[in-house]
């Protein structure tokens, strides 16, 4: 559900970066109280065009039950990016902003344990929550951020990493990469592709007594530090990854997918409510459900946010691409619907489960 939020702050991070912070009113403090690594997704209906979707981490702490919940989010351009350029160039404190309330799975609980994260530009948001979530509060947790960053004046939310490590020495371990600059002191410059990967990882961290791994960026660093992960022999539950941006023109397509049913009806549950619609050749069950239930969860329509995970409850789907769901959740039956097209006849989804 979305609701309007009033801009409270935008600040600038980068020259191609910006925080933006929302006041959120008294009677939905419950809906936006997050869980460390959740994201939330913007909405903007410009006068003169459709409307526009995106999906940015929440970088504030999660703060504990009775306190205000604080809604801050880290934005990048992106070239071409509709909502990025908005945000970077015209949003204001002050304005108001649609904003869905906060999901997602990439987050850890603050537990004890020692825990590490790969990430490369804006995916320090959902990191940054969950670090400095996870050190507040829980005085047995450790944990160690291997970032990759362009150049340094590249870099999002330097200040607020440095005061991690000023304020938690012995807990927190900080690794900048620079891939286009090279730093006065601490590792050469370079991409942290996954041969450098396999031998930085264990010169930095007892790598099989990492309790849980967040793996969060761009989609090459991504893999490359997830096949590391394999080779050095990590469990792949303890693996945790998020995938950020995707094309525009993701889901669009109204080419069928080899072994689409020439001929399917889908059925889903949405909020309670049940609906039953004709699906279009070439079209994935999030579009057939739009057609109808304007409410249908999504954002990127791409396979990566995961806002409109879904359940199957019968019927057989391909997904085109997921960078969303982990292995354990397609195995109990989610599916993306934006990705997803029918094979069989008839299929059931529920988006309430």
């Amino acid at each position: 559900m979305f609701h309007p939020l009033r801009v409270s702050e935008v600040e600038q991070l980068t020259d191609d970066s910006v925080a933006v912070t929302f006041a959120v009113p008294a009677e939905l403090r419950e809906a936006f109280r997050h869980t460390p690594g959740q994201h939330v997704t913007l909405r903007r209906k410009p006068a003169d065009g459709e409307e526009i979707r995106r999906t940015y981490s929440i970088c504030s702490p999660a703060v504990p039950p009775g306190a205000d919940p604080v809604l801050r989010v880290g934005i990048r351009l992106v070239d071409g990016g509709e909502f990025s350029t908005y945000a970077l160039k015209e949003l204001a404190a002050g304005d108001t902003v649609e904003v869905m309330e906060p999901m997602g799975r990439f987050v850890l609980e603050p537990r004890p344990g020692h825990f590490a994260a790969v990430v490369g530009g804006s995916g320090i948001t959902p990191v940054l929550s969950i670090a400095a979530t996870l050190l507040a509060r829980e005085p047995e947790a450790r944990f160690c951020l291997i970032r990759s960053d362009r150049t340094a004046a590249s870099t999002m939310f330097l200040d607020e990493a440095a005061d991690l490590k000023d304020r938690y020495p012995d807990r927190f371990q900080l690794v900048t990469v620079l891939s286009r600059e090279e730093q006065q002191s601490g590792l050469p410059s370079g991409r942290l592709d996954e041969d450098r990967l396999n031998g930085l990882l264990p010169a930095l961290l007892p790598v099989a007594d990492i309790d849980g791994w967040f793996l969060c960026g761009p989609f090459g660093l991504v893999q490359s530090a997830e096949r590391a992960l394999r080779e050095l022999g990590v469990p792949k539950a303890r693996v945790h990854q998020e995938i950020f941006h995707v094309d525009d023109g993701a889901g669009t397509s109204r080419a069928r997918v080899p072994g689409e049913a020439s001929q399917a009806t889908l059925t889903a549950t949405l909020d309670g409510r049940s609906g039953r619609w004709p699906v279009q050749e070439g079209e994935t069950l999030l579009e057939t459900v739009l057609r109808s239930r304007a409410d249908a969860p999504y954002a990127c329509k791409g396979g990566v946010c995961g806002t409109c995970r879904a359940f199957l409850v019968s019927g057989e789907v391909r997904m085109e691409r997921n960078y969303a769901l982990e292995a354990e959740e397609t195995e109990s039956g989610y599916v993306l619907a934006c990705q997803s097209h029918p094979l069989t006849g008839e299929v059931e989804l529920d988006f309430d489960r």
